[in-house]
């Protein structure tokens, strides 16, 4: 991982940092979706994304998974995409759609 300090960033070139974490448990009853972000190369990046969705109301787990881009949500109800669309780029990143 390069330096933050020198680099103003966590991200490496290489995306090296990014944790390819597993598929969340989901409790019965959510409403589960997946959707595309572009633009996260690491850990960081998926917990810039990860905690800009969970702020959104309904929402009960965020994951997501720099090396594939994709971010499972658990939700109470559907999520209204716009919102989704919105804490993604308040993230700093690239809502592509759902995947």
């Amino acid at each position: 991982m390069s330096d933050p300090k020198k680099s103003g960033s966590c991200c490496s070139t290489a995306g090296s940092c990014h944790s390819d974490a597993a598929a969340p448990e989901v409790r019965d009853g959510a409403v589960t979706t997946v959707y595309k972000v572009s633009g996260m190369t690491c850990g960081h990046c998926e917990g810039a994304v990860s905690q800009e969705i969970a702020a959104l109301d309904g929402v009960t787990t965020v994951t997501a998974v720099a090396g594939t881009g994709e971010v499972t949500v658990a939700s109470a109800t559907p999520l209204d995409e716009a919102a989704v669309r919105a804490a993604v780029d308040e993230a700093g990143y690239e809502f592509v759609g759902t995947a």
